[in-house]
């Protein structure tokens, strides 16, 4: 076991490394001129972020490249089960049509609402995907915003050993700032939960080394629909 002078000197050398990385302060800043934004091209800056993270992006253009990037995504990750939100977008895609087609057992949440919490937690344990879309994704940090509800349980985007988000690129706002304004103006009526969600999942409380995995899926991917 590490004496006492080694430890401090270890928390001492890693809180050196995190100083490294500070965001400059900017004197001027305010609730409306303090952030970033997503550059000229909101997709790109919210992938390249995503994918350095460690998460998994593409994007397409129109609804049938993305009915085909999921056909193959299945068949490729070798899918048998999933589960997945209720959401216009998904709806839009067809998404449950596309999974019969290739034989995939697929739930949908709100269709589980007659079983017990454990019993819902155990269909979304054994599915190998769980797909959500998003309320919002971040540009700017290559985050996905996922506001809990019957139709959107948090467990779809947790559990299930992949994950699989799928975003339409008027879904995307430039920055944090913009989600809690948006979150602002729904303050009355907020869900009971929001989730950021930034790659996959990782911790770092054991003995200070990046694990990727724990706490919810190691396997990510986004898929952005223009």
């Amino acid at each position: 076991m590490a004496d006492r002078t080694e430890f401090l000197n270890r928390i001492r050398e890693q809180a050196a490394k995190g100083r490294a990385y500070r965001v400059a302060l900017n004197p001027d800043a305010t609730a409306e001129r303090s952030y970033v934004g997503s550059g000229p091209d909101p997709v790109a800056s919210l992938l390249a972020e995503w994918t350095a993270v460690g998460g998994q992006g593409q994007r397409v253009t129109g609804v049938a490249a993305a009915r085909e990037f999921i056909r193959q995504f299945v068949v490729q990750h070798h899918i048998d089960r999933a589960i997945r939100w209720r959401h216009p977008l998904l709806d839009r895609l067809e998404l449950d049509a596309l999974l019969s087609e290739a034989n995939i057992d697929h739930r949908i949440w709100d269709e589980l609402a007659s079983l017990d919490v454990q019993a819902r937690w155990d269909v979304a344990f054994a599915a190998d995907l769980g797909i959500t879309s998003v309320d919002m994704a971040v540009a700017e940090t290559g985050s996905l915003v996922l506001c809990s509800g019957p139709e959107q349980g948090r467990v779809v985007s947790l559990l299930p050993a992949r994950y699989l988000a799928i975003v339409e690129a008027t879904q995307i706002v430039p920055d944090l700032c913009d989600v809690f304004k948006n979150l602002e103006s729904q303050k009355h009526d907020l869900p009971s939960n929001v989730v950021f969600v930034t790659g996959p999942s990782k911790t770092g409380d054991i003995e200070l080394k990046l694990t990727t995995g724990v706490h919810g899926p190691g396997n990510v991917h986004l898929l952005v629909m223009e």
